[in-house]
């Protein structure tokens, strides 16, 4: 009795510890996945993922056998229901680590055993399988730790598209080595030919789709850097008028003693219509308007007060109606490329048009941000909406890439024109 009671003790104390090194691979993967994966705020999601991850890395995957098709679509149906953001972007890391994953344990599975074997030890394979796993996915967050995105990657929808067709060769290859060979045990040929296969390509997807991660992330900061370069250049515009106003107050107060004067001679000659004329040209000069204030928002004020003055210098009439608090869920690179190139297309439609007007109206309400530019456009409006300035980096990117922006955040753009005029209405959800 006391042996049964032993023996009973030390297979569940061997199945705890089965679960317990089950559950630090998938304690390592979270935290790797979490990195490049925008994963929803709820808690229940997050277990899901967490119990999926160290389930999957339990997962037998033999060369030539099916189960690898078994756990593809649970795999996928978990992971893209625990995250959240650009569908592409979350297809494209789902599918990163589907290989990855399922690479390790189709090399530890296949060709494990086939090792031990030579220094007649098989007998220790289920366990140092078991030991191994969480081993090497512990390694690999060690390695990767540094290196991983603070937060997960957004890209555009064009690099992911890019993305999703570069992963999907590390992907249909995996899936032809391990499944193209099964019932592998009807032929011995058949069987040597589908180790021979896993041996020479199961490393380059394993190396590939890590690769491919790493590579998203490099070009997630590209992306940043061009988008801050973007706002930069902006911000300089912005600044470059504020000196210009500087300048032309310091003009102003150098030249007000000669202007008094000539305002005192006139009255003395008692003519006030003289006076009264030379007083409202000095009322127009810039130096007395001051700098406009359209917002509390910094960033977006940045790029509406420079528009403002450019529309100014091009004889075009604008209707400001802003209000944005000065913190909002959106990037400012993001605002700032949305708000300056809906202008900038408002610009070159109005500029071309008989009625030099534009309206602007953007608030934040009932936990949406909304934007809504009118201008009048007489002639044909491009279907992108692209720029037909030179100068794309810093001037507009048509409305794919305005659409992008909102899209990203989980909003839409749509845009209507009809009797002679333009609209852009772009709607985004703070609340995310």
């Amino acid at each position: 009795m006391l042996e049964r009671t032993v023996e009973f003790l030390l297979m569940n104390l061997r199945d705890w510890m089965w679960l317990l090194l089950l559950l630090c691979s998938g304690g390592f993967l979270y935290r790797i996945c979490a990195a490049f994966l925008p994963l929803k705020p709820c808690l229940r999601w997050n277990i899901l993922l967490y119990l999926c991850l160290s389930v999957v890395t339990g997962m037998v995957i033999w060369v030539g056998d099916n189960n690898l098709l078994f756990t593809l679509p649970p795999f996928f149906a978990v992971l893209l229901l625990c995250s959240k953001g650009d569908i592409l972007g979350r297809l494209v890391v789902t599918s990163a680590f589907f290989c990855i994953i399922m690479t390790v344990s189709a090399i530890l599975d296949s060709y494990l055993y086939l090792l031990l074997d030579i220094f007649k030890m098989r007998e220790l394979e289920d366990a140092l399988n078991r030991i191994l796993r969480p081993m090497i996915w512990g390694g690999l967050y060690l390695c990767l730790r540094r290196r991983l995105p603070e937060q997960p990657p957004q890209l555009s929808r064009r690099l992911w598209r890019l993305m999703l067709l570069l992963v999907s060769l590390p992907l249909c290859s995996l899936l032809a080595v391990v499944l193209l060979t099964y019932n592998k045990y009807e032929s011995r040929m058949v069987y040597r030919l589908a180790q021979n296969l896993g041996i020479a390509i199961l490393p380059f997807v394993l190396t590939a789709s890590l690769a491919l991660l790493l590579a998203v992330k490099m070009l997630e900061d590209y992306e940043r850097l061009e988008r801050s370069e973007r706002l930069a250049s902006l911000r300089e515009s912005y600044y470059q008028a504020i000196q210009r106003e500087a300048q032309q107050v310091r003009t102003l107060r150098h030249d007000l003693r000669n202007h008094l004067l000539v305002i005192r001679g006139l009255l003395e000659q008692q003519d006030t219509v003289k006076a009264a004329s030379y007083l409202e040209q000095m009322f127009e000069s810039p130096a007395l308007r001051g700098t406009r204030r359209l917002c509390e928002n910094e960033a977006a004020n940045v790029v509406l007060s420079a528009k403002a003055e450019e529309m100014g210098r091009l004889g075009l009439t604008c209707d400001f109606s802003v209000f944005l608090p000065g913190d909002l869920p959106v990037a400012a690179v993001d605002l700032c490329a949305l708000l300056g190139n809906a202008l900038d297309n408002a610009m070159e439609a109005a500029e071309q048009s008989a009625g030099k007007k534009i309206s602007v109206r953007c608030r934040t309400e009932k936990g949406l941000f909304m934007l809504c530019v009118e201008n009048a456009a007489d002639s044909a409006v491009r279907p992108d909406l692209a720029t037909t300035k030179t100068d794309r980096s810093v001037h507009g990117f048509g409305l794919s890439g305005m659409r992008e922006i909102a899209e990203r955040y989980g909003g839409s753009l749509e845009t209507r024109a009809e009797n002679g005029c333009f609209e852009l209405v772009a709607c985004i959800p703070l609340a995310r």
